[in-house]
């Protein structure tokens, strides 16, 4: 098992963090998982909107959080699966929901509230935890040891150094 890499950003508004999330999407690809782990308000919804204006869902669809759902699924290069367990008690809840289906199919998963129950979340998991640091400001560690997870951060790395970001579609 590779040691595990991480990456810290800080981001300053909500438009900074749908920027980040968009370029962690354009490096997903198809089985892909992100665990987004952060308190109520931190901008888990505004980084998954991001990752689905990365995987090509469409700027005018709406990405809202599927508190009340557990899940909504939306069409881009992959179909994407966002998965919110913050109403759910317990793993055995999430296991009947079904919702573990969707880690290990041929789209891309983001779970939100993923920090409840690490045991389900399969080892190419990319972590991203976004902490409150202001009103508007947020620290964002995206982190992961699997190849997969490694071959994303560098991407993402890269992405960086080269001061490569995709402006959100307006």
């Amino acid at each position: 098992m590779a040691e595990e890499k991480s990456l810290t950003y800080d981001s300053v508004s909500a438009g900074e963090t749908i920027r980040l999330g968009r370029n962690l999407g354009c490096n997903l690809q198809a089985g892909d998982v992100v665990a987004l782990i952060g308190e109520l308000g931190s901008g888990k919804t505004w980084f998954a909107k991001g990752i689905g204006l990365g995987l090509g869902v469409p700027a005018d669809t709406v990405i809202t959080s599927p508190s009340f759902s557990l899940m909504n699924v939306y069409e881009g290069r992959y179909p994407f699966y966002h998965i919110d367990g913050y109403r759910l008690e317990n793993l055995s809840d999430f296991l009947s929901a079904g919702l573990d289906e969707y880690l290990y199919q041929d789209g891309i998963a983001a779970v939100e509230w993923a920090d409840r129950w690490p045991e389900i979340l399969p080892d190419w998991h990319v972590r991203i935890e976004i902490l409150i640091t202001g009103d508007t400001s947020r620290r964002i560690c995206l982190s992961g040891f699997h190849p997969r997870a490694l071959e994303i951060l560098d991407a993402m790395s890269l992405m960086s150094r080269n001061r490569v970001s995709f402006e959100p579609d307006r």
